[in-house]
Order: C-alpha cells, then structure tokens, then sequence
C-alpha cells in the first residue's frame, strides 16, 4: 500500500481531490435534489395525485415486430383508441394498438429526425424534427398514405441549439392551450409554446414561449425522453432514459411522485433499457415504449393490492 508511504501534505491533498470529484459527479447527478425527493417521499407518501407509486406492469418487453427503425415517443388518441409513434432511422408515424400491435405504417417525407408525436385533436398531431429544432402540425384521416411535413404547419424554435440534445418530448394541455416541449439535455429544458399549434379558427397568429428555470433546475433527472399532460390534475409527467424515472410535476413544477423503471420496481422482471415514450389512456393506464421496438402497459392497482 502506498498510502502510508506519501507525506501527509500529499495525502491531505488526495483526500481533497477526492472530495471534489465526488461533489462534482453529485451535482452532475443531481443527488441532493433526488436524495430530498426521496425523503420526502418517505415521509409524506401518497401526495401523487395520479397515485403512481401504485402501478404496476401488466405488459413488459413485449417486442413491437416489423418496424425498420427504433421507436421514439408514444401518444393517445382518443378518437380512435389507439397508439401513435414514430421511427426515425426510416421516418414513419406509426399506429399501435393498445397491445403493442402494429396497426399501419405512414412514411414521413421532409423529416430528418423526427423524435416525438402528440395528439392534439380529432385527426390533428404535431411532430417534433429533433435536430432542426422544428415542430410540424400535421392531419391524419383513414385514407392518408404519406405525409410531407411541407405540407404542414411548422414552427421552428432554436433556443440552446445542440445538435441531437434537441426536442424529444411533447404533452398538449388542450383546455390551456399549451404544447410542452422537452429538450433533452444539456441542459434539461421543458418549454411551453402557446399559439401552436394552430386552431381552426381564423385571427391573428400570436405565439409566445415560455419557461421556468427554478422548475427545470429542481429536476433531479438526467435527461428529458417524452412528457405526458394529464388534464383532470392539471399534472405533468416527465420520463427519463438515463435515470429510468417517471415523475409526477404539479401545477407548480414540484415533483410529487414517481414511478420507478428499475428491475423490481413496479412489478417489472428487467429494467425498461431505454424509455422514449409514455402516453396515458382513458382508463389511466400508461403505456411506454423502449428502444429496441419494446412495449410495456402499467396499471394502477386496487386500493390493498400488492
């Protein structure tokens, strides 16, 4: 050991370093903000309004066969009570079934990294290009074929540019108007858009950009991979991948619950490897999708049940 043979100025001076280091990948890590939610947690349990320390996998892993690329993002549409999400190796929008079941396949044209999708009303989405920082307002009917994002409503945001970091999560508040928008990381960032996208109805186009840093600094998170608006709790739902997470934002940005992805957790056999997308049915289910073309379901459960 060479420990005892270094001077103690030497050894003084090793300890300090050590400390430092360790300070530095605690912040990275965001470790004081994760250690005072945990406790909080566990102190005052049962403040989620949605109650997700409550659910538990009823789907895990099931593969989603014959896509060519990786999914990415997952929203519900009520109308037809089915899933939609997009591959962005061969851009396409996908529809699923509430089963995982790949229902039809719609090639996007003029998308270069499409990463999130969001249902914003009957046959209206909007599509996130994540590189080019763009959000596109697209229609889909029975009979579309193909979609060119020329052909759409677009809306292009460049706010702390960087490169692949750039917008991987969306959530509608239809009563507010609000389209959230999640950059990934570096830094973590959740923007609210009002005035895109855009109504039916004719008048001035006006659209504003919002954002909270307090909020987007208090997430103990990782990275941001999808969002997720639930409008009876006016609540908001943030996944990250890195740090295999669900949590529960209220009206204010506090985070009050969570859903851990881990082995173990949730009545999960394996870890989710790489949560992209959560959505959230008319039954409270959420469903999620994971790299590679892997679907999960989670169910809250009766009040007793394990």
């Amino acid at each position: 050991m060479f420990w005892p043979l270094l001077p103690r100025p030497a050894r003084l001076g090793l300890l300090a370093l050590v400390l430092i280091l360790a300070c530095c990948l605690a912040l990275a890590w965001n470790a004081p903000a994760r250690a005072w939610f945990a406790l909080s947690q566990f102190f005052s349990p049962g403040i989620s309004a949605l109650g997700l320390g409550g659910y538990r996998a009823t789907i895990e892993a099931r593969p989603i066969d014959g896509l060519s690329g990786d999914v990415s993002a997952l929203t519900y549409d009520p109308d037809r009570s089915t899933l939609f999400t997009v591959t962005n190796k061969t851009p396409e929008l996908v529809e699923l079934s509430l089963e995982g079941e790949v229902l039809r396949r719609i090639p996007l044209v003029g998308f270069a990294d499409p990463e999130a999708v969001e249902y914003v009303a009957p046959g209206t989405y909007v599509i996130s290009d994540e590189r080019e920082q763009r959000l596109v307002q697209v229609q889909v009917d029975d009979a579309t074929m193909a979609l060119n994002a020329a052909d759409g409503h677009q809306f292009a945001l460049g706010l702390g540019k960087n490169g692949n970091k750039g917008f991987e999560g969306l959530a509608y508040d239809s009563a507010g108007g609000r389209l959230f928008v999640a950059k990934e990381r570096d830094p973590v960032r959740i923007y609210e858009i009002r005035g895109f996208p855009l109504r039916k109805e004719a008048g001035p186009i006006a659209i504003e950009v919002l954002e909270n840093p307090a909020r987007d600094r208090a997430l103990f998170v990782r990275d941001l991979s999808s969002l997720q608006f639930d409008p009876r709790t006016g609540h908001l739902l943030v996944v990250s991948d890195e740090s295999r997470v669900v949590v529960e934002l209220d009206r204010d940005g506090k985070p009050v619950g969570s859903l851990s992805l881990v082995a173990g957790a949730a009545g999960l056999k394996n870890k989710v490897p790489q949560p992209e997308g959560i959505a959230m049915g008319a039954d409270n289910a959420l469903y999620m999708v994971s790299e590679p073309n892997l679907f999960y379901r989670f169910d809250p459960q009766p009040s007793g049940q394990p």
